[in-house]
């Protein structure tokens, strides 16, 4: 999730418009083999925006639900959610996987799923440590073996 200050104080977010679904969304992707998860976070935002960032801090992590590609391919996604400042750039469409990507006022969001607005919810809250989801028992309610 990628955030500046407007010069009136108050918070933007980056946003693109998929061009296969005309959906709005956060700028996502997936990580090429080598690559820093941080490095991807910045890569992507300058491939589908045009938009300098630095990844500034791991927010959230969650494994996503399992899919199912058109092939026949299975595959489970982690998701990882970075909140990265804006160093440069104004945003315009670069590499064809989406049209119009817009700053846009946290009381100016377009129509999102509930998932980006949880990522955009998780990144701003700033807390001090890193989400993670559980499906068992956290570190504090572990016994000894």
């Amino acid at each position: 999730m990628v955030d500046r200050r407007r010069d009136d104080g108050t918070t933007e977010v980056l946003l693109i418009r998929r061009a296969d679904t005309g959906r709005w969304s956060n700028v996502a992707g997936i990580i090429e083999p080598g690559e820093e998860p941080a490095d991807a976070a910045e890569r992507e935002t300058l491939e589908e925006a045009r938009v300098v960032v630095v990844a500034e801090k791991l927010v959230w992590v969650r494994v996503l639900p399992p899919m199912q590609w058109a092939n026949g391919d299975q595959a489970q996604s982690l998701d990882l959610v970075f909140r990265c400042r804006h160093v440069s750039g104004d945003p315009a469409p670069l590499d064809g996987e989406n049209t119009d990507p817009a700053w846009f006022g946290l009381d100016e969001l377009p129509p999102l799923p509930s998932r980006h607005l949880e990522r955009i919810e998780v990144a701003l809250a700033d807390e001090p440590a890193t989400r993670f989801e559980r499906n068992g028992p956290t570190g504090s309610d572990r016994t000894e073996p």
